[in-house]
């Protein structure tokens, strides 16, 4: 294995101009921009696809007649397949090559996405939502290893930084784009509107990503075992924090036989890949400082996007009453502050320490959940506005330079296998990162309710007076016993809906903690020095 890359580019030291031109260091900057940009819109759709129904789930299972349990599933069948596949990508790759996995990958995800805005009952729309999921995933990765072959110095810096907008952005805007398809049009153009770009992908990259080679070979000896156990500690750990809030953890049996499936193979997966000769999935990349440490960050990171993502909303569908579009409007202004941000973090990479940048976006995390912790009843897109600012900013000056310290310091051979564990540490993150706050949310809602309810008593002069005030009410009529239910109905709601606000904020504390505990490890990481030139079996 170790002989391979040399072999592949030893008659390439000795040919002739005519195969100059497939190193992808020799191509024309034009072509190489062309390239990485088509691989990036296929990058972004398979992202955006994430969170692209989550606004819409209540108008998919009203389309399809199912309930809220079944409905559910359209987003955990994708999450579920994307985590699997994405550490294999690297594998993947190396077999089928960058292009024609890629290729096959974006032609996967365009049909997937057309049985899927034409299923028929809710049992064909998770099918055929996993199926995306599984095919889209492996695109992600290989954008992020294909910018340390195409790109060197200023080039790769700016690069990282447009991918690592893609992989924070993308996620952000799900709903909004959601909400607003499905208010003006109809859930079925979710994912339809995957046709156009998936098309052009499949038939772009194959012509214009030419960066290495199949090696068919790789299947005879593969750690299939390795893949099994793999696949069962990844598919088992989402569904269990997936369902796991939903049906009480380890109170219900289903979630307790999958989190020991998930913890007996995950054992298994680590002893195999740490004592077979050519695992999937290079966990030996960890001995290196800089991509432990960067998968760890890529972890927390993953934890503030997904784990926001999934709060504002429901925040502002319970609590404010918002619709699907209002609540895209209303978040809008994280995704437009991190476009904004792009140049500036830009022309500072080039001149400051990454590591600096990498602590000031995680502070600026932190300070972003500290502004979202006084949040209240009444909090709109105004109030939201600030403390959304700040996290669009840091997700840019986070997630940029997280990507070029960790992978940027690889040797080539080993980039194709480390990368899709660098990309698999942000989806688990979020996938932890949404539980836990899912956990908070059930849990404290209980908690602060009871602690409101001692004081709402026959001593409370304020609640004496609301009471009295509904049920004078002329509105209301004259039956006493009807005013008094009512009146105390309207006071259970109103404790709730404040019970459900301090739950909030105290999840936005929750991931604040992370990214104080994240930040004073940054210096920990080494300067990165940029390689001489790109390897053609970088990826």
């Amino acid at each position: 294995m170790s002989t391979s890359p040399a072999t592949a580019t030893a008659p390439a030291a000795v040919t002739p101009a005519p195969h100059a031109a497939s190193a992808p260091g020799d191509l024309p900057m034009s072509a190489k921009v062309f390239a990485f940009a088509t691989m990036c819109v296929g990058m972004f759709i398979a992202l955006l696809d994430i969170q692209i129904v989550s606004a819409s789930l209540r108008d998919i299972g009203g389309g399809l007649s199912a309930g809220t349990d079944e409905t559910v599933w359209v987003q955990t069948a994708y999450l579920i397949a994307e985590i699997i596949i994405i550490p294999l990508s690297g594998w993947l790759a190396r077999v089928m090559s960058t292009r024609w996995l890629f290729a096959a990958s974006a032609a996967g995800f365009t049909a997937a996405s057309l049985l899927c805005g034409v299923a028929w009952n809710i049992q064909s729309m998770i099918a055929f939502r996993a199926a995306q999921g599984f095919l889209g995933g492996s695109m992600i990765p290989l954008v992020f290893t294909t910018v340390f072959v195409f790109f060197n110095g200023r080039q790769r810096v700016a690069a990282a930084a447009i991918i690592g907008a893609l992989a924070s952005l993308a996620p952000t805007l799900g709903p909004t784009i959601g909400g607003w398809i499905t208010d003006n049009f109809s859930w079925h153009w979710l994912f339809f509107i995957n046709l156009v770009p998936g098309i052009f992908v499949a038939v772009a990259v194959p012509m214009l990503v030419k960066i290495d080679e199949p090696d068919w070979s790789l299947l005879r000896g593969a750690d299939y075992l390795g893949i099994v156990l793999m696949s069962l500690f990844l598919g088992c750990l989402e569904y269990t924090l997936e369902e796991g809030p939903r049906w009480d953890w380890l109170g219900d049996d289903t979630i307790l036989l999958t989190a020991w499936i998930s913890g007996i193979s995950g054992i298994g997966f680590l002893w195999r890949s740490l004592t077979f000769a050519n695992p999937v999935v290079d966990l030996r990349a960890l001995k290196d400082i800089n991509f432990a440490l960067g998968c760890f960050f890529s972890f927390v990171i993953g934890i503030g996007i997904f784990a926001t993502i999934y709060l504002t909303p429901l925040f502002l569908g319970q609590v404010r009453g918002l619709s699907a579009l209002q609540i895209g409007l209303a978040i809008f202004s994280t995704g437009l502050f991190q476009v904004l941000s792009i140049p500036f973090y830009a022309f500072l990479a080039n001149r400051v320490d990454l590591r600096w940048l990498l602590m000031f976006g995680l502070a600026l995390f932190a300070l972003s959940m500290w502004n979202f912790a006084p949040i209240t009843h009444d909090w709109g897109s105004a109030e939201l506005l600030l403390p959304q600012a700040l996290r669009g900013m840091a997700q840019q000056f986070a997630v940029a330079p997280t990507v070029t310290l960790t992978l940027g310091g690889l040797p080539p051979a080993r980039l194709k296998l480390a990368s899709g564990l660098f990309n698999l540490m942000r989806n688990l993150g979020g996938a932890i990162g949404i539980a836990a706050c899912a956990t908070i949310l059930n849990d404290r809602t209980n908690l602060h309710f009871l602690r409101l309810a001692e004081h709402l008593n026959i001593r409370n002069e304020q609640m004496s007076a609301f009471l009295q005030g509904v049920t004078a009410n002329p509105m209301i009529g004259s039956d006493a016993i009807d005013a008094g239910t009512l009146a105390l109905r309207q006071l259970w709601m109103l404790a709730l809906r404040e019970a459900r606000t301090l739950t909030y904020a105290d999840a936005f504390l929750v991931i604040l903690v992370c990214f104080v505990i994240a930040t004073p490890l940054v210096p920990l990481m080494q300067k990165v020095a940029a390689p001489k030139g790109p390897s053609a079996d970088a990826h």
